[in-house]
């Protein structure tokens, strides 16, 4: 059989669709709008694999409607008005069976090509779902990205990876004929990093590759099978995450020459360059933050310059951007200080905003003490006062904590000097 085990098993309803509870579990948000039959348009955003062409076909089969697809890799301008064409005759304008535009790679598509739909999204000839792994903020155009609800789907767990497994050897005609023992799954889930169908590719790949009626799948069987044939996975494109999680770790590690091979390989793979300067833009930022604040400018002019250049010349501005950065202190200090305040706020929900920190534009304000004993920091000494600038129930906490590295010790010595030990240090 030439049809590939993930597609086999494609789940066609709700029921049998694995993870993104949050989505369409029980009470998820997209379960509700399927059920009632009210579709918007929308945009599935997550990584490889997490059942995002799954979902938009089994909401269009829950909600009975003609179904229709296009992938952003080969579809132009043209292909996409002859599907909207079609559209527009097979549904009412406005009804609950308005046919289905699902687009694949959706960031893929060109400005003029995002246009070409708004139209037919706007008039209600269709109802659009794009599939994207890329931030669909970034990659779809504000006017269409306005009509449209974006649901994050999330790589999945360890549990969403096993009952996968599991399900393709009770479910699949060709593996339910033998007698698997699944002993161990450490290197599946490893490899397949949450990726749903590349669990699939690697669990049939090494079944097939024993030939015998009965498989005792181990970590040592799947690690071997898997590195005999890596370059089978190369031809499938799915160690483009791969090689670019090689990329930043190569500059986080601060290793020019290994950031400079994994660009060039992106680069001789046609990567597009908007991706390559888009993660390390995000780079300049997690991992090397305050210690070397203009790393985040360089790979910000990198984005702007290789957006309007573009190959063959963007290589070298790509590849002077990941020296500078591989080569920059490294600090993930404000990353780890946006990542502690968020979960002090999940924790403590909305605390109140100190009554001397409130803005007070009216009478009435004022006579309740907004703004009351709030001390203007340049009517004193060195521009800086003494005052809590945190809710009551949490002063004191520190979510900031300087990194080793010069520049954040001299931020240190500033914090330390002016307010002692009043934040609390891990």
């Amino acid at each position: 059989m030439n049809e590939p085990l993930a597609e086999r098993i494609r789940p066609r309803t709700l029921e049998d669709y694995i993870s993104q509870s949050h989505l369409v579990g029980e009470t998820g948000s997209l379960t509700r709008q399927i059920k009632r039959g009210m579709i918007p348009s929308l945009i599935l955003w997550g990584p490889p694999g997490t059942g995002k062409t799954t979902l938009a076909n089994i909401i269009a089969n829950e909600s009975d409607r003609p179904f229709y697809t296009l992938s952003a890799i080969s579809s132009g301008v043209k292909d996409v008005r002859e599907v909207i064409d079609k559209a527009k005759k097979s549904g009412g304008l406005f009804t609950t069976k308005n046919p289905i535009l699902f687009i694949d790679e959706i960031h893929r598509f060109s400005k003029s090509q995002q246009d070409s739909l708004l139209g037919a999204v706007e008039k209600g000839w269709v109802t659009l779902i794009g599939a994207t792994t890329e931030n669909p903020s970034f990659e779809v155009i504000p006017a269409l990205l306005s009509r449209c609800q974006v649901y994050i789907l999330n790589a999945f767990d360890k549990a969403d990876m096993e009952a996968l497994l599991h399900r393709a050897m009770e479910k699949d005609t060709v593996l339910s004929e033998l007698n698997i023992d699944l002993r161990e799954t450490e290197a599946l889930l490893r490899l397949s990093g949450g990726d749903g169908r590349k669990l699939l590719n690697i669990f049939e790949l090494v079944i097939n590759s024993e030939a015998k009626d009965e498989v005792v799948i181990t970590n040592d069987l799947v690690l071997q099978k898997v590195q005999n044939n890596i370059v089978r996975y190369d031809k499938t494109g799915e160690q483009h995450y791969d090689i670019v999680s090689a990329f930043i770790k190569s500059i986080r590690g601060s290793d020019p020459n290994g950031a400079v091979y994994w660009l060039a390989r992106m680069i001789e793979g046609g990567e597009d360059v908007k991706f390559i300067a888009r993660r390390m833009l995000i780079l300049a930022s997690e991992d090397i933050g305050v210690a070397n604040p203009t790393a985040l400018v360089i790979a910000n002019n990198t984005f702007q310059a290789v957006t309007t250049i573009g190959y063959p010349e963007s290589r070298i501005i790509l590849s002077q951007c990941a020296i500078y950065l591989a080569t920059s202190p490294k600090s993930n200090t404000a990353y780890m200080a946006i990542n502690r305040a968020q979960a002090m706020v999940k924790q403590t929900g909305d605390l109140s905003v100190p009554l001397h920190l409130r803005n007070a534009p009216t009478k009435l304000m004022k006579e309740l003490g907004y703004g009351e004993d709030y001390k203007y920091a340049h009517d004193y000494n060195q521009n800086f006062v003494n005052q809590e600038f945190l809710p009551g129930e949490i002063k004191g906490t520190s979510f900031y904590e300087p990194g080793n590295n010069s520049r954040e010790q001299g931020m240190d010595e500033f914090i330390r000097k002016r307010w002692g030990d009043k934040y609390k240090r891990k």
